[in-house]
């Protein structure tokens, strides 16, 4: 071959995403293409790495990650990027930053200036996608709609039905946002305001994307107690709207659940047996990572946040919310399992990394005292990990080979204001435990099906073009990593903390990582479903 590259590596074990056999062999990289793989000994080339003793797999896909508005205070992406994330799909569990519109968008506008000194000037899919473009982000971005976001721009945080006015809005914006490229569309079943809604309501919309190629994703509405029929629920819904679908975070939540591990995996694999396109996703930790207000029940989060810190700080609404708190959690252990993770007021940062238990006793209040005195202070925006999981039953959703990896996080970084708190170690550890712990260390699955399930799998979900896979012709999105050394550093207690082990990562071409280093490359792009990349319609 006489062809120039721009990128030639040498020698690496070639991962390439299909989840086939490794292969030794070169790559080479021209524009934002893989130009050729194979033996490429006689091709020249700008750059040389030699890859001896490391993998060359597609970049990473997180196929559930929380970036929206993080992306536009952090376009570095820095957590996801050393880790070897090239792609996020965002907008997952029914928040996404656009289309957002109304009294939501003012709300979410003012939220963002008063955190992180940043204007969300946006409110349909093609201005926020203008937005990250002008920007420049490291990573590529996939949008999903989300169904939680439209529901409250049309008819605010309501428990009831839509009107046929309310009903033909959020149509509408489903359609608009699919012509501009969304991938899907997502719900939150389990958050206001999609807790209000009926399965009819998402089936309604869900037949709109699905009339353009789209898939649907959930947070179930229940992953503890109501899990088998929640379960049922999502089904229903995608054969109803004949939607694929990825359940989102696949878990059994508290102990008294995870027997229900069997029972779920029939439903799931019947339905595949019928023909329904059903997948999962899940991060490889026990800990979930939520609001605070979800120890309320759905009846105290109509109306707003006005009305919710209401509820929490007047004397009889309250007393009723103590009450249904009380029946709801009557164990007073489960709240040493409830951490606070992130606040957002200075004279509560003392409260981040302690349980409920451990704060109240600072505080000289009740456990539940405690929980509506800071959602009142905090108005309503309080961040926590719940402790409620079980190993055996994370191993065994991860083995399935339906499951996908998801990070279930926004890209942090270990300075400015996405340093704050203590985050979820999976938003910068997530990848590398997988191939490390999971794959090299426990033998959970082959370092092929490892990558698999992070790259060709999601691309394939997703109807990602071109990206995923190690093909010739497609976009250099890659991680070099050392299979021997990658591993997550990030703990519960320091959980700002990159992994080891990825030598570099490449960007539609661009090297953006070397030797655990961000260069601070910017060469993400919003990717669309109907061309795979920006600019948005306008």
């Amino acid at each position: 071959m006489t062809d120039a590259a721009e990128c030639l590596i040498h020698g690496a074990l070639l991962i390439d995403g299909s989840g086939a056999e490794p292969r030794r062999g070169d790559l080479a990289v021209r524009g934002d293409r893989i130009m050729a793989l194979g033996n490429l000994d006689g091709i020249a080339a700008a750059r040389h790495i030699d890859a001896e003793g490391l993998c060359l797999a597609p970049g990473f896909i997180d196929i559930h990650s929380h970036s929206d508005y993080y992306l536009v205070i952090n376009p570095d992406a820095s957590s996801k990027l050393l880790q070897g994330v090239t792609t996020e799909v965002g907008g997952n569990c029914g928040y996404a930053a656009a289309p957002v519109w109304g009294a939501a968008r003012d709300e979410r506008r003012d939220l963002y200036r008063e955190q992180f000194g940043i204007d969300a000037a946006w409110d349909d899919l093609a201005s926020y996608g203008r937005h990250l473009e002008r920007l420049g982000i490291a990573l590529n971005y996939a949008p999903l709609i989300g169904h939680n976001t439209i529901r409250a721009s049309a008819m605010g945080m309501d428990d009831r039905s839509p009107s046929a006015a309310e009903m033909a809005s959020m149509r509408h914006a489903v359609a608009r946002a699919m012509e501009c490229g969304a991938f899907g569309l997502s719900t939150g079943f389990v958050y206001a305001p999609a807790c209000f809604a009926s399965a009819e309501e998402f089936i309604d919309l869900a037949r709109i994307v699905r009339s353009h190629g789209g898939i649907i994703t959930s947070h179930i509405r229940s992953e503890g107690d109501g899990l088998i029929e929640a379960i049922e629920e999502i089904l229903h819904i995608a054969r109803a709207a004949a939607a694929p679908v990825q359940i989102s975070h696949l878990k059994t939540f508290g102990a008294a659940n995870w027997g229900k591990l069997d029972a779920v995996f029939a439903r799931l694999e019947a339905a595949q047996a019928e023909g329904i396109e059903v997948h999962c996703d899940r991060y490889p930790y026990l800990a979930a990572n939520t609001g605070l207000s979800a120890v309320l029940p759905r009846w105290a989060l109509a109306g707003g946040v006005d009305e919710q810190v209401r509820r929490c700080s007047q004397e009889e609404p309250r007393q009723a919310l103590k009450e249904a708190v009380q029946a709801e959690h009557p164990d007073a252990a489960y709240w040493e399992k409830v951490v606070i993770s992130e606040v957002t007021q200075e004279r509560n940062r003392e409260l981040e990394g302690l349980s409920i238990t451990a704060c109240a006793e600072r505080r000289g209040r009740g456990p539940i005292d405690l929980v509506l005195d800071l959602l009142a202070d905090e108005r309503m925006n309080v961040a926590i990990l719940l402790f409620t999981m079980n190993e055996a039953n994370l191993r065994r959703i991860l083995r399935k080979p339906y499951v996908m990896i998801g990070s279930d996080a926004g890209c942090r970084s270990h300075v400015g204001p996405l340093a704050r708190g203590k985050p979820h170690p999976r938003g910068f550890g997530t990848f590398a435990r997988v191939l490390g712990q999971l794959c090299r260390d426990e033998g959970l699955f082959e370092l092929a099906t490892g990558v698999f399930k992070m790259t060709g799998a999601p691309a394939r979900k997703l109807g990602l073009r071109r990206r995923g896979l190690l093909r010739q012709g497609f976009s250099a999105d890659l991680v070099l990593f050392d299979p021997a050394t990658i591993a997550d550093e990030a703990t519960y207690e320091e959980p700002l903390r990159y992994p080891r082990g990825i030598q570099a990562v490449f960007v539609n071409g661009t090297l953006s990582v070397w030797e655990g280093h961000h260069l601070g490359s910017r060469a993400g792009r919003f990717l669309r479903k109907d061309g795979e990349c920006g600019p948005a319609l306008g």
